[in-house]
């Protein structure tokens, strides 16, 4: 026991559960005149801190406080509704953005009568692409039938 407890307390490092970080225990002044060393800080070990700090987390991992105040791996949670949402809606942006660069040179070689029948043919093929992608209803994410691709 003995040898824990002067490996902890010579330990370099506080963990606070609170904010799910380390910090340096040679930059407590630094915290404490910025207001930020942690309440809840736990000194824990050297080997502590690699594992949870300086280490990659194991696949599909990612460091929480555990139930005992010191860090733990936990299953990464899977995203909200509204991080779903947002993907969705940075997708269909994108989409989008694609979109009416196929368009424009397309358009403008049939609005100045110059665009060949596969040029004619491949505008109308983006066009309605674009309205499919118009009339997507992202609130169904992540199930969501986003249009094919027109090539």
């Amino acid at each position: 026991m003995s040898n824990y407890y002067s490996a902890i307390t010579s330990s370099l490092y506080v963990y606070s559960p609170l904010t799910n970080g380390f910090y340096p225990r040679e930059l407590r002044d630094v915290y404490d005149d910025a207001g930020s060393w942690p309440d809840d800080g736990v000194a824990v070990s050297d080997v502590v801190y690699r594992e949870y700090q300086t280490l990659p987390p194991p696949e599909g991992k990612v460091r929480v406080a555990g139930t005992d105040g010191l860090p733990a791996w936990a299953d990464i949670p899977a995203p909200s509704v509204a991080e779903l949402k947002a993907e969705a809606t940075a997708m269909l942006s994108a989409l989008m953005a694609k979109a009416n660069a196929a368009i424009a040179p397309l358009q403008d070689a049939v609005d100045i009568d110059d665009a060949t029948e596969a040029e004619r043919a491949s505008l109308t093929a983006w066009k309605k692409y674009r309205i499919a992608l118009n009339r997507l209803d992202l609130s169904a994410a992540p199930d969501i039938a986003w249009p094919a691709y027109p090539f």
